[in-house]
């Protein structure tokens, strides 16, 4: 089990503006590869969707993922077969996970022709909205067997305060 590093950003977080940024950017290169997918169709109307669902998968690799509300915390599972735990960056905002990574891929033989290759060289990006606030700073993250593990406690909200309360009525 390989303990993977969490960002954690809060409301207000200098940290907050890069990953909004770089989730920008990644928007960004998905709308000009469907716009590419557009004009090469011969800008015809009709097929924006499929083109969308395209570029996003010829830019961003979404992996199967599973979240579970396990009452007090949410537990997510994100499939990252061949990653190292130090390739892999978890980001926990008060209602989202985020994970990416990048994946390379050269071929290491010295000798012989690649008949066929399936590995690719996209960007892995997955976020995971959440149903309910999490406490930030309680996020853990490991990767074990090829699966990243994350669990996310629920913040507890403070019950308002009674005193207080009574005094203003």
């Amino acid at each position: 089990m390989s303990q993977v590093a969490i960002e954690k950003v809060t409301d207000g977080s200098p940290k907050t503006l890069p990953l909004f940024d770089e989730i920008a950017k990644h928007f960004e290169a998905i709308e000009r590869r469907a716009f590419d997918l557009f004009e090469k169709r011969g800008s015809e109307s009709g097929h924006e969707l499929e083109d969308w669902l395209k570029a996003e998968r010829d830019i961003a690799w979404s992996p199967p993922s599973e979240l579970v509300d396990e009452g007090n915390a949410f537990k997510a599972r994100i499939a990252l077969p061949g990653f190292d735990a130090k390739d892999v960056h978890v980001s926990a905002m008060q209602d989202a996970i985020v994970v990416k990574a990048d994946t390379t891929h050269t071929h290491e033989q010295e000798e012989g022709d690649v008949c066929f290759c399936e590995f690719s060289q996209n960007n892995l990006f997955r976020r995971l909205p959440l149903p309910a606030s999490i406490d930030v700073d309680k996020v853990s993250a490991w990767l074990e067997k090829g699966i990243l593990q994350v669990i996310a406690p629920k913040s507890v909200e403070k019950p308002a305060d009674t005193k207080a309360a009574a005094t203003k009525a």
